[in-house]
């Protein structure tokens, strides 16, 4: 029986986040890959690029992975009821509860990271701890069924861990040499502990007001937890 893979997809998405895993997982033999949203019209990215569902929440079957990339539009997510909904039904009967970069903040708003490790985009990390997670400075985190990758590159490695949960190692690996996955990047800038203190203080001044807006929905979801 073919597994049931599925990708949200939204309105100012990190392209990235959802492509890379995509370019994985639809690897694997006996995998049907959705992207999904709440309607099959086109979304663009937060870059540009036009993106295509091809299933919608309403006709989406049980899902055997659910991921969520990140990306700009999750700010307006974390409050966006339908798709908590969606995520929170879906996640109830997945193998795998996944995310890549900020997409961990929307499983944390919809109550998926209580008491749970997990990651996200460093420039983000500070708002785990508020939805109930563990956080964990790492590029792929696990706790039981809960996948986590960093920020937006992290998705690919990410999407070799799950690819070798679903398949096997050897599969993951093969799929791996396929896509000849050997990052030699020209710069050792690709984490704040280890890039030019310049450069990290122009990158978060960058996010600054991002992380900004969503701590402060964070905190009003916080807010609404305890006074439960």
């Amino acid at each position: 029986m073919a597994l049931q893979i599925g990708f949200l997809v939204f309105p100012r998405v990190q392209q990235l986040d959802l492509t890379g895993p995509h370019e994985v997982l639809a690897s694997l033999p006996d995998a049907t890959v959705r992207i999904i949203w709440k309607t099959l019209e086109p979304v663009v990215s937060s870059n540009g690029l036009t993106l295509t569902p091809n299933t919608t929440y309403d006709d989406c079957p049980p899902l055997d992975v659910i991921c969520v990339p990140g990306g700009s539009g999750v700010t307006d997510l974390l409050q966006d009821a339908q798709t908590i909904e969606f995520v929170r039904k879906q996640a109830a009967a997945a193998r795998y509860v996944t995310s890549v970069c900020t997409g961990a903040l929307l499983l944390g708003a919809a109550g998926l990271l209580q008491g749970r490790r997990a990651t996200t985009h460093w420039a983000f990390h500070a708002l785990l701890e508020p939805l109930g997670a563990i956080p964990v400075r790492e590029r792929v985190v696990r706790d039981g069924n809960l996948i986590t990758g960093g920020g937006v590159t992290a998705g690919i490695d990410f999407g070799l861990t799950v690819a070798a949960e679903l398949a096997g190692p050897d599969e993951a690996q093969a799929i791996q040499l396929e896509l000849e996955y050997a990052p030699a990047p020209p710069f050792n800038a690709g984490d704040p502990d280890l890039a030019p203190r310049a450069v990290v203080e122009r990158v978060t001044q960058r996010s600054a007001q991002t992380l900004a807006t969503r701590r402060r929905i964070v905190d009003d979801i916080a807010a609404k937890r305890a006074a439960r």
